[in-house]
C-alpha cells in the first residue's frame, strides 16, 4: 500500500509512519523542512507550496497536521492559529491532490472528541450531537472541510481521538513529572469524563480504518472504558506508587491558564464510546486504564 502521511513527525504521525514501514507499506510524508528522505515532501501551507508530481498512485492518505492545541494559553492570536493550520492545510492538501491527479481510496483525517463538547455523563457515538464551545466549533468546521476530499478520494474518515497515552508526547507527559514527584492533582471536582486510547491501540484503529471499506466518516478513537478525572489520576498515581493528594480547584486552573482553555482542555466532561469500531469487530489491545498505564510507562 502507498500512503501520504502528512504532520508525520508529530506523536501519532511517527508512529504510524514507523508501522506502515515495519510492515512493508510505501511511506510518503509531508515536511514543513528539508530532507534527504527521497520520500519526504516539502510544502509550506502558508505560501501554498509544494507539489505531489512526484507520485505516481496513492491508495491511502493521512492527515494528522495541525497546531498543538494544548501547547499554551488561547489568545486570539493563537486561536487563529490553531484553526488555520487546520482548516488550510486541510484544504491545501486536497488541492494538492486533486491538481496531482492523484485518487486515494481512503482520506483519513484527524479529528478530537472535543467536537461533543461538556456533556456530563451523556454517552456519546458517532451519532451524538456536537456540542458548543470552541473545540466543537473547531472540529466541526475541521471535519467540514475535509468532506470535500470526496473531489478526490472514495471513502473519508474522521479520525475523533480521545487523550492519547504516550510518555513521548501529549497529555500524559505532561503530567508524569508531578505525578512522579508525589504532586499529582485531581483537576476539579474530579468528576469529568476523559476518554483515553493507548498509543498502539490508536496506530492499530488507523489501519483498522485503511483497510475497512466499510469504515467511514466520524469514528471514535477512544477505549471503550472512560473514566472521571478522579479515577485517572487515582490510576496513575497506584501505577507510579506515589501518593495522591493534591486537588487543583478549577478556579485556580481557569486563573493560571485562562478561563476558556482550562474549561474546554482541563474540566469538560466527555464519556465517549468507540462505537464504529466495536460496530467493525476491532478488538482493543489495552481496553482497561490500569494496563494501559502500565504499558505506556514501562
Amino acid at each position: 500500500m502507498k500512503v501520504l502521511i502528512s504532520g508525520a513527525s508529530g506523536l501519532i504521525g511517527s508512529a504510524m509512519k514507523a508501522d506502515l514501514l515495519l510492515n512493508g507499506h510505501e511511506v510518503y510524508s509531508l515536511s514543513r523542512k528539508d530532507s534527504h528522505d527521497p520520500k519526504s515532501i516539502k510544502w509550506n501551507v502558508t505560501a501554498k507550496s509544494g507539489t505531489l508530481h512526484g507520485i505516481e498512485s496513492l491508495d491511502a492518505v493521512i492527515h494528522l497536521s495541525g497546531e498543538s492545541i494544548g501547547a499554551r494559553r488561547w489568545s486570539p492570536h493563537q486561536k487563529k492559529l490553531i484553526i488555520s493550520s487546520r482548516l488550510e492545510s486541510t484544504r491545501f492538501l486536497i488541492d494538492l491532490l486533486d491538481k496531482s491527479k492523484l485518487n486515494p481510496e481512503v482520506f483519513v483525517v484527524a479529528s478530537a472528541i472535543g467536537i461533543y463538547g461538556d456533556r456530563g455523563s451523556e454517552l456519546l457515538e458517532e451519532t451524538s450531537s456536537p456540542g458548543n464551545g470552541f473545540l466543537s466549533s473547531l472540529v466541526s468546521d475541521w471535519e467540514y472541510e475535509a468532506s470535500h476530499a470526496n473531489r478526490v478520494a472514495r471513502r473519508i474518515a474522521y479520525l475523533r481521538t480521545g487523550i492519547v497515552l504516550s510518555t513521548y508526547g501529549g497529555a500524559l507527559s505532561k503530567q508524569l513529572p508531578l505525578f512522579r514527584l508525589g504532586l499529582g492533582a485531581v483537576l476539579g471536582n474530579g468528576g469529568q469524563y476523559l476518554s483515553w486510547i493507548h498509543l498502539q491501540d490508536e496506530v492499530r484503529a488507523i489501519n483498522a480504518v485503511l483497510s475497512n471499506p466499510k469504515i467511514s466518516g466520524p469514528v471514535n478513537l477512544v477505549s471503550p472504558n472512560p473514566v472521571t478525572n478522579l479515577e485517572f489520576s487515582r490510576t496513575l498515581a497506584r501505577v507510579l506508587r506515589r501518593p495522591l493528594l493534591l486537588k487543583a480547584p478549577g478556579f485556580v486552573l481557569e486563573l493560571a491558564l485562562g478561563k476558556e482553555f482550562a474549561d474546554e482542555m482541563l474540566l469538560t466532561s466527555q464519556r465517549v464510546m468507540p462505537s464504529a469500531l466495536l460496530g467493525a469487530g476491532f478488538e482493543f489491545k489495552f481496553p482497561e486504564l490500569n494496563a494501559a498505564l502500565t504499558d505506556s510507562l514501562r
